[in-house]
This record gives structure tokens, sequence and C-alpha cells, in this order.
């Protein structure tokens, strides 16, 4: 029997979270996962008996990111500059509830997940993140449970190979961001450079339609006097503690302009990498300004 329309609908708004946890994972985009998404929905739609509504939604959501992954690959060739996932800012005191599991959504596990071909980051993403088995998995990428196991195993290889091997509290790391966002703001070069790790590195992400570094600044006094420069250049600049992709994170504001930061923490405690993002495409959920509270 065929379900009705309500109880379709009823079967895809308890998964649309996360489905759209899934596509945003392979897609690094907001609206590219919207689409992905709003897509599966139009197939399930007009799809005929289905015995498992999730293993259908996750199988077909899963196979139309992969097809727009490949696309997607080309484009990212040719962008300008270092491409970065589009961040998902929320308030720092409310994770955004369209997360599906918050964690392993942060910037660099998403740039990790970039050095995976479109089938490794999916049967990856199912098995680790998403806990489906490999039924589904070999229904998604259209192979063999066997070889499932074995995109699956070299993939996870890939990305455990450079995923850090300790976490560090959350709170702790929201203390090293307000540090950070502090000394920036009193223009405090030698204490922005005190909270740098040795080896820090800082990504940006323009798009070729904002200003934004070249290429990746190393070293805390460089990328200290990097941040010191922006604030003494546009005296309006304010920062304001977000979370970014369910980490604390940063957003800046100053004449009209927006950026959004993430940040990596290493075991020493310091920051180790800052992304920031300044592409005004992946920034359009962001006010103009900052809010007067």
């Amino acid at each position: 029997m065929n379900a009705t329309a309500p109880t379709r609908l009823d079967e895809f708004w308890r998964l649309s979270s996360r489905l759209f946890g899934l596509a945003y994972r392979m897609l690094g985009r907001v609206a590219d996962a919207e689409d992905a998404v709003q897509e599966a929905y139009l197939r399930w739609h007009t799809a005929g008996d289905v015995d498992n509504a999730e293993a259908w939604l996750v199988s077909t959501t899963t196979r139309i990111c992969i097809d727009r992954l490949r696309r997607a690959s080309v484009e990212r060739r040719a962008y300008p500059g270092h491409w970065l996932p589009e961040p998902i800012v929320s308030p720092a005191d409310r994770p955004d509830a369209a997360l599906e599991l918050a964690s392993n959504l942060s910037t660099a596990f998403m740039l990790l997940l970039e050095r995976l071909s479109p089938d490794e980051r999916a049967a990856f993403l199912l098995r680790e993140v998403f806990d489906c088995d490999y039924a589904t998995i070999a229904r998604a990428l259209g192979r063999s449970e066997t070889a499932c196991r074995q995109v699956v195993s070299r993939a996870r290889s890939r990305v455990r190979t450079d995923r850090p091997r300790f976490a560090v509290d959350a709170a702790e790391r929201r203390r090293l961001v307000e540090r950070f966002m502090q000394a920036v703001m009193a223009e405090d070069e030698a204490a922005v450079a005190e909270i740098l790790s040795p080896d820090v590195q800082m990504t940006s992400d323009g798009g070729g339609k904002a200003a934004a570094a070249i290429n990746i600044l190393t070293g805390p006094s460089r990328i200290a006097r990097f941040f010191i420069g922006l604030q003494r250049k546009f005296a309006d600049r304010q920062l304001v503690p977000v979370l970014v992709n369910g980490e604390p994170g940063l957003v800046a504001f100053s004449e009209g302009r927006r950026s959004a930061m993430a940040f990596d923490v290493d075991a020493s405690g310091r920051i180790s990498a800052i992304y920031v993002v300044t592409n005004p495409d992946k920034l359009t959920r962001l006010p103009v300004e900052a809010s007067a509270g």
C-alpha cells in the first residue's frame, strides 16, 4: 500500500535534518545541500512503495550529492584562491538546531574530507558519522558490500592519518577564542602572538569577490600583525563570538564587510589554524551589521 501524502511528508520532515547534515558534509555549501535534499524529496514524493523510508532517502540523497560533487570538483579547481566550506554560524549560546550530529562538522574536518573522492567521502560519512550499515552504503554507491567495506577502510585511513589525536574541551576552546578576540580588539600584537602555536597557519577564502590573503599565512608574528593591521585600518571593526559549524568562532563586521572565522586548537592549548571566509556568497545568512545587543 502506498503511503498517504501526509505520512510521506511526515517521514521526510522527520529525516530532513539528518539528510541536510549528510548533504552539507558532502557539498560544503548550504544552498547546495538544501537543493540536494529538495531534489531527494521530489523523487521521494513520486516514488512507489518503499519498505524503508530512511534507507531510501539517505541512499537517494547520497547519490544526488555524489553527482553534484563530481561537477563541483571541476569548478573548485578553477576557484580563485583557497576554497573553504561555507560556515554555518549560530549564536554562541545556541547551537544551530539544523545541524544533525554537530560533531564532525568543524572546518578542519570538512577540509580533510576534500581529500577523498566523492564515493570515498560518501562511504566514510555514511559509516563513520551517520552509522549506516553496509547494505545502505552499498545501495547508495551501487557497489557490493565487500567493495564498500574496502572504500570505507581506505577513506578511514586517509582521514584519520591527519586528524588530531586529542580533544580540546569546548569551554577551553571558547576561552581561547575570547582571549584572541580581546587581544585583537586591544591591538595587542604580543598578546595575539602568545595565543598562537609556533606553526600556526591562516587560510582565507574571498572567492575572488572580497579581500582575502592570497597565500596561506604562517607563524604567530605574521598572523598577529595581520589581524592588528585590520583592526587599526577599520576603526569600526567589531568582533562577535559565535559558533562556526558548532565550534567557538568569531564574526567580524566593518563598514558593511563581513567575515567568519573558525579555529583549530592544538594539544598545548594554542590556536594552530585559523580559517577566514570573506566570500560574500558564503555569508548571505549573516546580518550586515553586528547586533546592537
